[in-house]
């Protein structure tokens, strides 16, 4: 089989002075893409900024014969943003593939948590993630292709003790990540999400220390590097992936309950079994075709 490249396509990958996003830029810099590396350089919880964890990456790809140029912008403001973009676009003349992988943690129980704390990780992770993608979209169009990896989390998909703020932020994503999907397809842009289980900073205190080495970064790289690859041509599907393992996540439907009357109280409290079960499920690829069992029935 071939190895797969990436010659000639320009990346763009949020915090990468570190963790995932460093693993990232550097894989697809091996595989010839040119990288913008981006980092505002600040600690886990957004504290802070400095230029060099994103020069530093950018260094070390130099170093090894790639191509790549840093970017110390803030992705939660829109000037952020397009300074990222357009570094792409000054120094390589286009973009093609955007990796969304840039976030912070503040952790704290949800009768605990402060509106500042809340607010801060849901401007990184979606907020940032919007303005970005947002940054990026016309010249993706423009161009008639694009490749955008979201990056979401188990944390989002099924809920975390005491990260209310960083669930939310990341269960976004998947809305955003469908939604980007059905748009872009018309221009060839494939838009899909992870939800990744690794070692890193942001995690380091959540998982087993002794899983450490089996959690490495290098396990999450290799899906993203094939979501971002022209050869793809899935979109808008969620993917959990860790430790040697990848799987889809869906969002289903069980058969559910429905009548022609209008539903009472009790009717929901009669029909409750048959309300909540779980088989035979249904993935829908969009709302109107999820919302599709009930025009059948109001037809009926």
């Amino acid at each position: 089989m071939s190895e797969l490249r990436y010659d000639g396509r320009v990346a763009v990958v949020t915090g990468a002075g570190h963790g995932l996003g460093r693993r990232h830029a550097l894989e697809l810099a091996a595989r010839g893409a040119k990288v913008v590396v981006n980092d505002l350089g600040g600690d886990r919880s957004g504290t802070g900024a400095s230029a060099g964890p994103a020069q530093e990456v950018a260094d070390e790809i130099t170093k090894s014969g790639g191509e790549a140029v840093a970017n110390p912008g803030n992705v939660a403001t829109p000037e952020g943003a397009e300074s990222i973009v357009r570094t792409a676009l000054d120094a390589f003349g286009k973009l093609d593939i955007l990796i969304n992988n840039a976030g912070i943690l503040r952790d704290r129980s949800f009768k605990n948590m402060t509106p500042d704390e809340w607010d801060a990780v849901i401007a990184v992770h979606l907020r940032g993630s919007f303005l970005v993608s947002s940054a990026a979209w016309p010249h993706l169009r423009d161009n008639g292709y694009g490749r955008i990896v979201n990056t979401s989390s188990p944390a989002g998909l099924f809920g975390n003790f005491g990260q209310a703020n960083y669930a939310t932020a990341k269960m976004g994503l998947v809305g955003f990540t469908k939604t980007l999907a059905h748009e872009g397809a018309k221009y060839d842009i494939k838009a899909n999400a992870i939800a990744p289980v690794a070692w890193t900073r942001m995690t380091e205190d959540l998982l087993p220390a002794e899983f450490a080495d089996r959690l490495g970064v290098e396990q999450v790289t290799p899906l993203v590097a094939y979501l971002v690859h022209e050869s793809n041509q899935d979109s808008g599907e969620v993917y959990t992936v860790g430790g040697g393992r990848i799987a889809k996540v869906f969002v289903a439907e069980g058969p559910g309950y429905g009548q022609n009357e209008t539903l009472s109280v009790e009717d929901v409290r009669d029909n409750w079994a048959a309300i909540n079960a779980d088989a035979p499920m249904t993935v829908h690829r969009n709302a109107m075709e999820q919302m599709g069992p009930l025009i059948q029935q109001l037809g009926s």
